[in-house]
């Protein structure tokens, strides 16, 4: 049996009370949570802030392996797209959704420099990229805009789900589909059919 270490409990707490409740929660509340004295988070790191945004980051890989296909996956560019709004689905009708963790936390934080911001916003580029790699491959015109699209889609049906506290029913993927239809990026299948 492994023992998690203070730093390990106090990112995964943080991590989970931050998304849950937001970063205002306290430094006590916190400790409370981790199994861990303030002396010792604060030994462990600078500030909250710092620890706000370890625990995003160490989140990270972990959140983007939910939603993008891995490399194994060698259907076309199209569906690999529309998988990540699939996987969105899927995590809001598990029904504990509370909205995609990195816009969640730049919203409340309103500061930009926050260094809980720049790895938000650093992850949510990861998205944005994953994106317009899979446009490039899809030989979109404009693959650096219609990322950003999808990107805005993503967001706003996280936002729609949590601010309606309901499933999405599949807005998300029929919105990117029409995006993608609308840009002509087709799967292999639907472009021999519309050739």
């Amino acid at each position: 049996m492994t023992t998690s270490t203070p730093r390990e409990r106090l990112l995964e707490a943080a991590g989970e009370l931050f998304h849950r409740d937001g970063v205002n929660i306290g430094v006590d509340a916190l400790c409370k949570a981790a199994g861990v004295s303030k002396k010792s988070m604060y030994q462990l790191f600078r500030s909250k802030d710092e620890l706000i945004a370890e625990s995003l980051a160490s989140r990270g890989p972990s959140y983007q392996a939910l939603l993008h296909p891995g490399p194994e996956d060698e259907r076309p560019a199209r569906d690999r797209i529309l998988t990540v709004f699939e996987r969105q689905d899927e995590l809001v009708a598990q029904g504990d959704f509370l909205g995609c963790p990195y816009v969640s936390t730049a919203v409340e934080l309103k500061n930009p420099e926050h260094p809980g911001s720049v790895v938000a916003r650093h992850f949510k580029q990861h998205l944005t990229d994953f994106f317009h790699r899979e446009l490039v491959k899809a030989g979109a015109e404009d693959p650096g805009t219609l990322a950003i699209q999808l990107t805005m889609i993503f967001d706003g049906a996280s936002a729609r789900a949590v601010v309606r506290a309901q499933d999405l029913g599949g807005i998300g993927v029929l919105t990117a589909a029409a995006l993608l239809d609308a840009a002509g990026v087709r799967s292999s299948e639907l472009a021999t059919q519309a050739g």
